[in-house]
C-alpha cells in the first residue's frame, strides 16, 4: 500500500515526498488498514528540504535513492 506513496527504503521503512493533501490521503488509507491493537505507524516530517533530509540519514551499505521535494518518512511494523 505504501509503495504508491514513496520509496521503499527497507522492509518497513518508506521515504515519501508528499503534498499536504497526499499526506492526508495516506493517513486516511492507513487508518482503514491498520489493526489499532497490534500495529503502529510512525510518520516523521523531516522538513521541506529533501537534500538536507537525505543527508541527515545515516546509511550503511547500499546508498539511498535520489529524488526531490517535501519529506515524510513512514515506518510501519514488519
Amino acid at each position: 500500500m505504501l509503495k504508491g506513496y514513496g520509496e521503499h527504503w527497507q522492509l518497513s521503512v518508506f521515504f515519501c515526498v508528499l503534498k499536504d493533501i497526499d499526506l492526508v490521503r495516506l493517513q486516511n488509507d492507513l487508518k482503514e488498514q491498520i489493526n489499532y491493537k497490534e500495529d503502529q505507524v510512525l510518520i516523521l516530517d523531516l522538513g521541506p528540504n529533501e537534500k538536507d533530509a537525505r543527508e541527515a540519514a545515516t546509511v550503511l551499505g547500499q546508498p539511498l535513492p535520489e529524488q526531490d521535494s517535501s519529506i515524510v518518512v513512514i515506518v510501519t511494523p514488519t
